[in-house]
């Protein structure tokens, strides 16, 4: 009976609601098989699932083998948030795709969420790209900002970092004889030189109790078991970090990180390996059915 009840509340609130006033969520999967089968649907359905007990959203779902590989121009057109669930076929996703994304953020028409793996998937790497090149130009004089030319070095590649690399080399300057500048930006590797198993708990500590992303989740609470990632992470630095996790071992993490990226918003959300069923954590769903409400609405 109560089931019933909250299905019939849920259908009311969604008829209320117009099409125009609730947030188009794409949640996006590679669809990786795992031998273990923790989701008995794929991640990325899982977590569709539980957004769409939220009236506020519209949610819909694609994946790596759809045509086009889930992420045609004209799906991507119609989506405000875009949750991405990447891991072993990254490179499967080309650049120009990549840079279609980073450039609907930039322009304010979409937001992403990276999940877990997909730190290294290259829509975010050319989302990092973007924000790095952004802050190049902010740390030039104003009038010098829109005449200077941005170019980038090395290449997207997916090679672990060194035990001692820098979080992140940002970029030099090359001036001509006219006055001309240059920005010459490194282009993320977006990686950590230690990470992985055996699977362990983890200790969740929200930073920015105040941010929209974390409300109604505790200040701390624990995973029993989940894969670790220790720093440095090679991005360009957060204008906000929302939560870190710590291990044990003393390894740290910041897990929650948002870039203002343009006229649009990039949140790396690192919870969410396959081998464990850490979407199960209501404080976890918590967090992203937050992120998809604020970032649709903003």
């Amino acid at each position: 009976m109560k089931r019933a009840s909250l299905i019939l509340f849920l259908s009311l609130c969604t008829c209320i609601l117009s099409a125009q006033d609730r947030i188009r969520v794409l949640v996006w999967d590679e669809q990786q098989p795992v031998r273990k089968k923790v989701y008995e649907n794929f991640p990325g359905n899982f977590i569709a699932d539980h957004l769409r007990t939220n009236p506020r959203l519209e949610v819909s779902t694609a994946r790596q083998d759809d045509p086009e590989l889930g992420l045609a121009s004209e799906v991507l057109a119609r989506t405000d948030v875009l949750i991405y669930w990447a891991h072993v076929r990254q490179r499967d996703i080309p650049e120009a795709k990549g840079q279609e994304i980073a450039n609907l953020v930039k322009a304010g028409k979409l937001a992403f969420v990276p999940l877990h793996s997909a730190h290294w998937s290259v829509p975010f790497m050319m989302c990092m790209q973007e924000k790095a090149a952004q802050d190049a130009l902010a740390a030039l004089p104003e009038g010098k900002r829109a005449t200077a030319r941005v170019v980038y070095e090395g290449r997207i590649q997916w090679k672990k970092a060194g035990e001692f690399d820098r979080n992140f080399a940002p970029w030099r300057y090359q001036f001509d004889d006219k006055g001309n500048i240059t920005a010459f930006v490194h282009r993320p590797n977006c990686v950590f030189p230690r990470c992985c198993g055996p699977g362990q708990p983890a200790e969740v500590r929200i930073i920015h109790r105040q941010h929209p992303i974390c409300q109604g989740v505790p200040a701390r609470f624990t995973l029993d078991v989940t894969e670790m990632y220790d720093e440095p992470f090679g991005v360009p630095e957060p204008d906000t970090v929302l939560f870190t996790e710590n291990w044990k071992g003393g390894e740290f993490f910041r897990s929650g990180c948002l870039w203002n990226l343009g006229k649009g918003v990039v949140f790396y959300y690192r919870p969410g390996d396959q081998q464990y069923p850490i979407f199960a954590n209501a404080h976890l769903l918590k967090l992203l059915e937050n992120a998809a409400v604020w970032l649709g609405s903003r």
